[in-house]
């Protein structure tokens, strides 16, 4: 839905601040979903600060723009840079040049300058001659619809250029969509929902975020993205541990930790899964495991998180 345009006066000054803040979201044109998601809320709690608000305020609602003509755009960088218009896949070009893409993307709707594309696509070894015109051209003409209006995705804006986000399908966005909504059930203590939500966020990850891209930029944001994954994965298997599920998650979290050996926290999650499943010798040998990994590699002990887990499986907590 989209707000009509008002003139300020004392009548907002009645809002909460949260619901200040929803109306400067979806006044900047932020969808229901996108909004929830600025703003860590529910979708559910957003359209009701939403219908409080149209009714202190008498703001009338209209329906919102429709879309752009054409297919959508639809791009993934939850694995190798892949974009297609409808169900056509498109041609992205040589690796600095969906580098570059990249670069723009993953800052949608924010002007990024040519020296901020050089550094984080080339880092020390700039090109030749600057190509980014060039690329930002091939690119255009790679996106567009077909109908004539091929710089609506990339735009240039004060010597740089911006990526138009809005209409375009992102699987990184959508899994923070998605992330958002079994937050909410989280914290309204709907257990099995919000384990249903992070596992569908988690289906969007199809391999290494932006794998053989080159430049510091697509390292930073692949890292970035690979830890959000992680994160995901301890919220999914915490909330499995919580309904009870221990079995199903114990070979899981056996090969995560495996794959990241200083995890503490999930090799806390392993050890209230063995516990929990009557395999107390084995959750005290995880924390042991853990305990030497970081003291011969490291030189360092677990923190609270390893020894909080450790102590509750030597009380028998379950």
């Amino acid at each position: 839905m989209a707000l009509t345009t008002f003139d300020h006066d004392s009548r907002t000054e009645a809002l909460t601040a949260r619901e200040r803040d929803v109306l400067q979201a979806v006044g900047r044109g932020l969808t229901v979903a996108e909004a929830a998601t600025e703003l860590a809320m529910s979708e559910v709690s957003v359209e009701g600060h939403l219908r409080g608000i149209l009714l202190r305020l008498g703001l009338a609602v209209t329906p919102s723009a429709p879309p752009a003509p054409g297919p959508p755009l639809r791009l993934r960088v939850l694995g190798p840079l892949r974009a297609w218009r409808g169900e056509v896949p498109l041609n992205l070009g040589p690796v600095r040049q969906q580098a570059l893409l990249a670069a723009l993307v993953l800052r949608r709707d924010v002007t990024v300058s040519r020296r901020e594309l050089l550094d984080g696509v080339w880092g020390m070894e700039p090109p030749v001659a600057n190509v980014v015109p060039v690329y930002v051209y091939r690119l255009r003409t790679c996106l567009g619809a077909g109908d004539g209006r091929r710089d609506s995705v990339i735009g240039s804006d004060r010597g740089g250029y911006r990526f138009a986000g809005g209409g375009v399908w992102l699987d990184s966005t959508r899994v923070e969509e998605i992330a958002a909504e079994a937050g909410a059930a989280k914290r309204a203590g709907d257990l099995a929902a919000a384990v249903g939500g992070y596992a569908g966020a988690l289906e969007l990850f199809r391999g290494e975020p932006l794998a053989g891209l080159p430049g510091p930029f697509a390292e930073g944001e692949r890292r970035r993205l690979t830890e959000r994954r992680t994160a995901l994965l301890q919220e999914k298997l915490d909330g499995q541990l919580r309904l009870g599920r221990h079995p199903e998650v114990i070979g899981e979290l056996s090969a995560l930790t495996s794959a990241h050996p200083y995890s503490e926290p999930l090799a806390a999650l392993l050890m209230r899964a063995l516990h929990s499943s009557g395999r107390r010798a084995d959750a005290l040998g995880a924390f042991a495991r853990l305990r030497h990994r970081l003291a011969d590699d490291l030189g360092v002990e677990p923190s609270d998180v390893a020894h909080r887990a450790h102590q509750a499986v030597l009380r028998g907590d379950v």
